[in-house]
């Protein structure tokens, strides 16, 4: 059997079995009615896989932008002909609407509050990436999961990319040796940039609304579109956005749920901009059998890694495995009579991500009520580790983490942040 039918292979039965996303063939039924809440670039992305099923009717789109609102309205028209409705306030889109599927690809401060009212009218939600902005937001999100048994599958791709998939396989078949090091890390340069200017909203953004439970900031083009996530009132940083996904790459590897100690510490200030997340940071994440590191710089590139800048290094007694996106994984034996082992990553364009296989698990488990491979509890652990890792930067020490009592073990400062204040008219989920 050649190699790229045994890698085939073996990724259909060990996510079947093992890992258990149901990729089974299910009797044709009425197409689940669907709504996209957040239409940038990204939610078309998702929306547009979800088309390519021919199980999806789309409904509604929702955006507090007109103008990203109108542009997805009109590739939407060119993918299907359901002709959505399209609405500003998510509460009246699932209100009027009652969608049998949410897409949730708002910024991420909105991810809890619209995640929540979805799964309380009866939708099943796929909800982006980080899940939360705050830890507690994200035990709110899981408990309404299921306490309404919705599923609530998460944006972690990676879990169902081939070369992820059997990567995980050679990591998990001991060839790697004994595993006591792990190091997850994404370096970009992003270069100084330029102080942008405050200006008036772009008319049809309701600016108010956007912000909405984070503080009202002025606006300027570098938040919003796509910018937001530089910006510490509406996300985590470098941290919050890529490393929940390396995070889930380590925690899908270990048999661990989550670290007992972490401590972090964050610089910035450098760039000639508003944004205020910090252009670097290191973070040390104690585990029973293991110790994770984080770093991220977007202000030098680290030229000297030889694999590419963003991943997870695995060091093994046997040697060292990275697990990469674009280059796929590379095992480098520390037997150096023996040649490097890699395998090209498979990854659909024009994204380099594979948003069809999320997809198909998550409307298998619709039909089968089993939980999703990539399942909510799975996304809020990962992005807990990004969360506790700022949380201990802001407070300056390291701080314990019970992840069974779901809060820092005798520090009330750092168990504050694990909650934020929202701005009226909205409220904190509870939790």
């Amino acid at each position: 059997m050649k190699r790229r039918e045994f890698v085939a292979n073996s990724i259909l039965a060990s996510t079947a079995t093992a890992f258990a996303p149901h990729f089974f063939i299910f009797p044709k039924r009425a197409k689940y009615r669907t709504a996209l809440i957040g239409s940038g670039w990204w939610g078309l992305n998702i929306l547009r896989e979800g088309i390519r099923t021919g199980e999806v009717q789309v409904v509604a789109l929702c955006d507090v932008d007109q103008n990203q609102l109108s542009k997805c309205k009109e590739e939407v028209d060119k993918l299907c002909n359901d002709q959505p409705k399209t609405y500003t306030d998510f509460r009246e889109c699932l209100q009027k609407e009652k969608p049998d599927i949410v897409i949730n690809a708002t910024p991420d401060h909105w991810h809890a509050v619209i995640a929540i009212e979805a799964m309380k009218s009866g939708a099943h939600v796929y909800l982006e990436k980080p899940i939360s902005h705050t830890v507690k937001e994200g035990t709110a999100i899981e408990k309404v999961a299921r306490d309404t048994k919705r599923i609530c599958i998460v944006g972690f791709h990676r879990r169902y990319s081939p070369h992820n998939v059997s990567g995980m396989e050679f990591l998990k078949s001991g060839k790697v040796g004994k595993i006591r090091e792990v190091k997850a890390f994404v370096n970009y340069n992003f270069g100084k940039g330029k102080l942008e200017e405050q200006v008036n909203p772009p008319q049809g953004l309701d600016w108010d609304f956007w912000c909405g439970m984070a503080p009202l900031v002025p606006y300027n083009p570098s938040i919003h579109p796509r910018g937001f996530r530089q910006y510490m009132e509406f996300a985590n940083g470098m941290i919050g956005d890529w490393g929940p996904h390396w995070f889930d790459q380590i925690l899908w590897w270990t048999e661990e749920k989550a670290p007992k100690k972490i401590y972090s510490v964050q610089k910035g200030g450098w760039r000639e901009t508003r944004a205020n997340a910090p252009e670097i940071q290191t973070a040390v994440f104690e585990f029973e059998e293991f110790t994770c590191t984080w770093e991220h710089s977007i202000v030098n590139p680290h030229n000297e890694i030889k694999t590419e800048n963003v991943g997870v290094y695995f060091y093994g007694t046997e040697g060292v495995f990275h697990m990469g996106w674009q280059k796929g994984w590379t095992f480098f034996p520390n037997d150096k009579n023996k040649e490097a082992i890699h395998e090209d990553a498979q990854l659909n364009k024009p994204d380099d991500q594979n948003i069809d296989l999320v997809w198909k698990d998550f409307l298998a488990c619709i039909q089968s009520g089993k939980l999703p491979f990539a399942d909510i509890e799975k996304g809020r652990h990962a992005t807990n580790m990004s969360l506790l890792a700022n949380i201990s930067a802001k407070v300056g020490r390291s701080i314990a983490w019970d992840y069974q009592k779901d809060q820092i073990i005798n520090d009330k400062e750092a168990n504050k942040l694990l909650v934020r204040a929202y701005r009226k008219p909205w409220e904190y989920p509870k939790w």
